[in-house]
């Protein structure tokens, strides 16, 4: 199973009862799940069941979308609204006048719509229920391509990770066969500057093999680089989990960072500070995408 990215786009469009709904949405890396959706005024109602399935989808990251409803064509998109009263009213005025001026009172219905205020048109109100089969069959397609594409994202930064990590792993080995000579190359070091001062010691002095004993203790790294194989075989098997896994990855990066710092601190050895920074460089670019992960 491969990892899941947070970065997806989906569109989805569904046309039921007369309506044509389209959503889109996107999606970008965040820490927890957060649901930014923007919905017409009228079905503000449905908010709560769209993040539902937004939810029962998506675990982390910020999805944004954008829903927009339009009426088919040939369906009717307002309804006509005639005030009759006011329409008698204006008619016995108008007849009135007529008679008074001796005018033809004819009116017809053309003449009546043409009065201000007689005919409206007002923007059909769809209720919630009617509209929501469209925004769940749209939704639903929506979030079927978003979360497609975060799949493709996840596979190709699961191989960046397994191939940063199998790089790391090498330092670590490298490391661990270097952690052997330290002891030894201490020593040598030691006999070196002490016979540059003109002092010589043998090599059962009591005070050499306290030194080079405190020094073995100092500079033992053996727990380290255990428990740095262990967080390895715990990343191993995130990468395979089916289940969100971004935030322990993040935690591990973080444990492996404290690890190769101390082994930096105790190894006092050339060869393996320039490991401990390949070491450190790789983490830090694994760390940088795992930062994606869901």
């Amino acid at each position: 199973m491969a990892l899941t990215s947070m970065t997806g786009y989906g569109r989805g469009a569904a046309s039921v009862g007369g309506l044509h709904v389209e959503i889109e949405l996107s999606s970008v890396n965040r820490k927890q799940l957060d649901v930014r959706l923007n919905l017409p005024r009228q079905i503000a109602s449905l908010e709560s069941r769209v993040h539902n399935l937004v939810h029962k989808k998506v675990s982390r990251g910020q999805v944004n979308g954008v829903l927009r409803i339009t009426t088919v064509a040939g369906e009717q998109a307002a309804e006509a609204h005639v005030d009759e009263k006011l329409a008698a009213q204006y008619v016995r005025r108008l007849q009135r006048t007529a008679r008074k001026l001796g005018l033809d009172s004819e009116l017809g219905v053309a003449d009546i719509a043409r009065m201000p205020g007689v005919l409206s048109c007002e923007a059909r109100q769809d209720e919630p229920s009617r509209v929501w089969p469209s925004v769940r069959q749209a939704l639903q397609q929506a979030l079927e391509g978003m979360v497609t594409m975060r799949a493709r994202e996840g596979v190709a930064l699961e191989k960046d990770v397994i191939r940063r990590l199998a790089g790391l792993k090498r330092h670590h080995v490298a490391i661990g066969k270097r952690a052997p000579l330290l002891v030894k190359r201490y020593r040598a070091s030691l006999l070196d500057r002490l016979a540059a001062a003109g002092v010589t010691l043998e090599r059962n002095d009591p005070s050499l093999i306290k030194d080079l004993a405190q020094f073995a203790e100092k500079s033992d790294i053996t727990e380290e680089l255990v428990r740095l194989s262990s967080h390895f075989a715990q990343f191993d098997k995130l990468v395979q989990s089916s289940k969100p896994v971004g935030r322990t990855m993040d935690f591990l990066c973080q444990e492996m960072f404290r690890e190769i710092n101390t082994v930096a601190s105790k190894a006092s050895d050339t060869v393996v500070a320039r490991h401990v920074i390949q070491f450190k460089a790789g983490l830090e670019a694994i760390r940088e995408q795992i930062q994606n992960v869901e």
